[in-house]
Formats: structure tokens, C-alpha cells, sequence
């Protein structure tokens, strides 16, 4: 990657993602964020310019510089994501650690942070915008959708399928052949050994949904 490159958030993702791209030798042109009491202090020796609307910055991206979206709640992160691919004509890309490893047989879309130690195994398919944490292992074959979530350490047996906006804490175990469906959440620790439907909470070893 040649260009510098702006990420959009300035809180603990931001600062992991900011070491990952100057490992890799990426210049951070600075941070982009919408708490204002941040705006025009350093973070890291970068500076954080404005708000993620600023389009003084925003005109910068797809010509001298490249985005990333390091923002952890779901619905924010997927705001800025269409506004970047609707007004910028954009995708974000990638920040992989140096320590990953990722197999040549598996697949990676775009704007996804893959932390230290995270292992990708033959055959994994992982959809855009997607963060997975240090330590985490996703198992051969196993399909991850769009905007999911993987904590630390957790580990995902092969032949798992996690469909789109999925959380999963850090510490999780989810067994060979469970789905997790859309929007389901899998609090940290927890051994999931049977299929999760669309939206539900889950926790405990074994997981069991938590009624509300």
C-alpha cells in the first residue's frame, strides 16, 4: 500500500490498528472521530483531525489516501462503510498484523482488522468489514459474514458458519458445524455447541440463550 492512510475512530481499535499499518510500513495520515473534545490532539503521534463527516479530510480518501473504519458498535461502523462506498466510490482495506496467518487457500474481503496471532485456516471465506482480535483461530471451511466480530482468543472449530453482524466474545469455543445466525451474540467464554438462531443472546458452557 502506497498511500497514507486515515482511520476512522480514535478509541482502542483505532490504536491497534494504527501499530498494525506502521508495522507494515503504512504512513497514519491521522484519525478521524466525532467526539469533539478529541479533535486537534495527538494520539499516538497522530493527530486526530476532525469529525468522520469532515469533508475537508473526506475529499483526501480514494486519491491520496486510503480509509479504514475502526469503530466497534455495528450500526456506526456501517454508516461510515456506505458513506465511503456511496459518496467516496471507496472500499476500505485491510489491516493485517504481521504475525497472522492467513492460508493462500482461504478468502479475505475488504476493510477487515485481522489482529496478532490470528490464525485463518485453509478454506475460510471472511466477508468485509470484519474484526478479529488477537488469538483467535477460524477453522478450516468455516464461512464468516459481513461486519462480524471475533474476541480475543476465541476459537472457531472448522465448518462453522457466522452469518452477518455477529458478536462473539473474547475466550468463545463454537464446535464444528453450528451456524450462528444474523445478529446473534455470544457473550465471552462460552462454549457454543449447538446453532444460535437469528438475533439471539447466548452465554455459559454449554451457551444457552438469555431471555430478556
Amino acid at each position: 500500500m502506497q498511500n497514507p492512510v486515515i482511520i476512522f475512530g480514535a478509541q482502542a481499535i483505532g490504536r491497534q490498528v494504527k501499530e498494525i499499518f506502521e508495522s507494515n510500513d503504512v504512513v497514519v495520515y491521522g484519525f478521524l472521530d466525532d467526539n469533539k473534545t478529541l479533535h486537534q490532539t495527538e494520539l499516538d503521534e497522530a493527530i486526530v483531525l476532525g469529525a468522520t463527516d469532515d469533508d475537508g479530510f473526506l475529499k483526501l480518501i480514494g486519491k491520496k489516501c486510503e480509509a479504514f473504519v475502526a469503530v466497534d458498535d455495528i450500526r456506526l461502523r456501517k454508516g461510515i462503510v456506505k458513506m465511503l462506498n456511496d459518496v467516496r466510490h471507496v472500499q476500505p482495506v485491510n489491516a493485517i498484523h504481521r504475525q497472522a496467518l492467513i492460508s493462500s487457500r482461504a478468502s479475505l474481503g475488504h476493510g477487515c482488522l485481522v489482529d496478532a496471532r490470528v490464525t485463518v485456516q485453509p478454506g475460510v471465506s471472511i466477508g468485509n468489514h470484519c474484526l478479529i482480535h488477537s488469538g483467535a483461530t477460524i477453522g478450516a471451511e468455516s464461512k464468516i459474514g459481513q461486519f462480524v466480530q471475533v474476541g480475543m482468543g476465541s476459537q472457531i472449530n472448522p465448518g462453522v458458519v457466522v452469518e452477518d453482524e455477529v458478536f462473539i466474545g473474547s475466550g468463545v469455543t463454537v464446535v464444528s458445524g453450528v451456524t450462528l445466525g444474523k445478529g446473534a451474540r455470544v457473550g465471552a467464554g462460552s462454549v457454543v455447541v449447538s446453532s444460535v438462531k437469528a438475533g439471539d443472546t447466548v452465554f455459559g458452557n454449554p451457551a444457552q440463550p438469555i431471555k430478556n
